[in-house]
C-alpha cells in the first residue's frame, strides 16, 4: 500500500488511467455501441463516431482523446480528494489492517472506493453527456444518473476487484520494490525486538519464581550445613 503522498499520487494515476480507458470503451462499445451504429448506419462503432464528428459531450461533438482527457481529470481529482482517503477510513472502521489479512483489508478498500467513486463519476457523466439539444430537466438528469449507475456499478466492482486493482498493485510493487523491501525488513526487526521484550505469560513466570525459590532454599541449606560444621 502507498505510504507517502508521491506513492499515493502514482497509485491513483495508474488506477485512473486504466479505469478511464476501460470506461470509455465500455460506454461507447458495450452500452451505446448498437445505438451509435444504427443511427450512423455504419458497421463499426469507431466509424459511427467519426461519421458524426466525435463523441457527444457538453452539447457538442468532441474527439475521443479529449473525452479521455476530460474524464481523467475529473476522476483523478475525485480519487485524490475523496476516493482514496475516504475509502481507507471506511475500511478502517470495519477492519484493522494490523490484525486482519492484507487481502481482506485491500478488498474492503476497493469496495469502498467503488461505492464512492461510481455514483460520483456517474453523476458527472450524466451532466457532461446530457442531451442538451432536447432541453434540460432535473428529472431527466436524475434518471440518466440512475441509469448510468445501474450500468457502471457491476462493471466497476468486478473489474476493480479482479482485474484493475491486482494489476495496479503488481505495477506498484515492481516500481517501489526497494522501498517495500526496506519497510518489510524494518517491520521484521521490530517484531524480533518485540519478541525479546515481550513479557512471559503467567504460567512461565510462576514456574520461574518457583524454580528460583527452590534454588534459594538449596543455597540456604548449604550455608546452614557449613555453619553447623
Amino acid at each position: 500500500m502507498p505510504r507517502n503522498q508521491f506513492q499515493r499520487m502514482f497509485f491513483a494515476f495508474v488506477t485512473v488511467l486504466i479505469t478511464v480507458h476501460a470506461y470509455v470503451f465500455f460506454s461507447l462499445y458495450v452500452v451505446n455501441g448498437t445505438a451509435l451504429t444504427e443511427t450512423a448506419r455504419t458497421s463499426g462503432v469507431l466509424d459511427a463516431i467519426n461519421k458524426q464528428g466525435g463523441v457527444y459531450m457538453f452539447g457538442t461533438y468532441m474527439p475521443i482523446w479529449s473525452v479521455i482527457v476530460i474524464e481523467f481529470l475529473f476522476a483523478y481529482t475525485l480519487e485524490m480528494l475523496m476516493g482514496s482517503p475516504c475509502s481507507f477510513k471506511l475500511a478502517s472502521k470495519l477492519f484493522d489492517p494490523r490484525r486482519n489479512h492484507p487481502m481482506i483489508f485491500e478488498s474492503a478498500i476497493i469496495c469502498a472506493t467503488v461505492g464512492l467513486m461510481c455514483p460520483a463519476m456517474s453523476f458527472i457523466a450524466s451532466v457532461i453527456y446530457y442531451p442538451y439539444y432536447a432541453g434540460f430537466s432535473v428529472i431527466t438528469l436524475l434518471a440518466n444518473w440512475l441509469k448510468l449507475m445501474c450500468f457502471n456499478f457491476p462493471f466497476a466492482f468486478f473489474t476493480q476487484l479482479f482485474f484493475i486493482q491486482p494489476f495496479v498493485r503488481t505495477v506498484f510493487k515492481t516500481v517501489f520494490r526497494k522501498d517495500i523491501k526496506k519497510r518489510e525488513e524494518m517491520a521484521h526487526e521490530k517484531e524480533l525486538v518485540g519478541e525479546k521484550l515481550k513479557p512471559k505469560n503467567e504460567p512461565e513466570a510462576v514456574a520461574d519464581i518457583i524454580k528460583r525459590i527452590n534454588e534459594i532454599q538449596k543455597d540456604l541449606e548449604v550455608e546452614k550445613a557449613k555453619i553447623l560444621k
